[in-house]
């Protein structure tokens, strides 16, 4: 037994590092998983209250009636709209840019949605993806009640990946000319690597990413910054990026 002992005491400080690693590890994985799920019924909350203010309190038909009434609400309470400041860059790049064909990852409540379809072409069309049910339906109605229709815009109530694996279809022979990363930036790499594959961006197209300090964003930023040739960085405000792809033809196989 004492032999034994001595043969592993050598052995001691391996096990207890690894064990430490496993978990710091688990409780890192526990964080993350924890911080999602308080996000999550958080953003069902928020959505509820934003939308039941928003409808009763705007002048329905009027867009800006419903941009000032978010704008409005999220000074006296917790909202998930990306406020005036960053909805003015949006609506510049659509207007500098013309877009006919966006792509909106992650809807929240349908502000980012109004101020991009207010600057859109005539001939435009929006595809504005979420995961939840309830904040893809209430976003919806924002949408309508803004004055929008229906040929001007779809929900997808999906995921980003399943919503991206079957883009072509709602696509037809079009790409997109602007994509706006706006929902979980863990995603956000894994996507535009989806977006590159299935050869869905036009030579011509525009990211805005939101939340930049996020490290699934920095991961895409970094990314980015490796291939000067293909990408190249423009305007930034606050957490908030521009990102133009710069490509004559498209990727036809990219690695990581």
């Amino acid at each position: 037994m004492v032999s034994l002992l001595l043969i592993s005491l050598p052995l001691l400080p391996i096990v207890v590092m690894a064990t430490t690693l496993c978990h710091s590890r688990l409780l890192a994985l526990c964080h993350r998983v924890c911080a999602r799920v308080l996000r999550f019924f958080r953003g069902r909350v928020c959505v509820s209250s934003t939308h039941a203010y928003v409808f009763s309190e705007c002048t329905h038909g009027q867009a800006a009636s419903v941009l000032d009434t978010f704008d409005l609400y999220a000074k006296t309470h917790a909202s998930f709209s990306i406020g005036p400041e960053k909805g003015e860059f949006v609506e510049e790049v659509v207007r500098r840019e013309a877009p006919l064909r966006v792509l909106e990852l992650g809807m929240h409540c349908g502000y980012t949605s109004v101020r991009i379809l207010r600057q859109l072409p005539t001939s435009g069309r929006l595809l504005t993806v979420e995961l939840d049910p309830l904040t893809a339906e209430k976003g919806e109605e924002i949408i309508l009640v803004a004055g929008f229709k229906s040929p001007q815009f779809q929900v997808l109530t999906c995921s980003s990946a399943a919503a991206i694996s079957n883009l072509a279809s709602h696509l037809g022979e079009s790409c997109l000319d602007l994509v706006v990363m706006d929902h979980d930036p863990e995603q956000y790499l894994p996507d535009l690597l989806a977006l590159q594959r299935g050869q869905l961006m036009s030579p011509r197209c525009v990211l805005l990413l939101n939340g930049t300090l996020q490290p699934g964003a920095q991961a895409l930023l970094e990314y980015v910054a490796a291939r000067p040739q293909h990408y190249s960085v423009g305007q930034q405000i606050k957490d908030m990026v521009e990102i133009h792809y710069n490509i004559s033809t498209y990727f036809q196989r990219e690695e990581r």
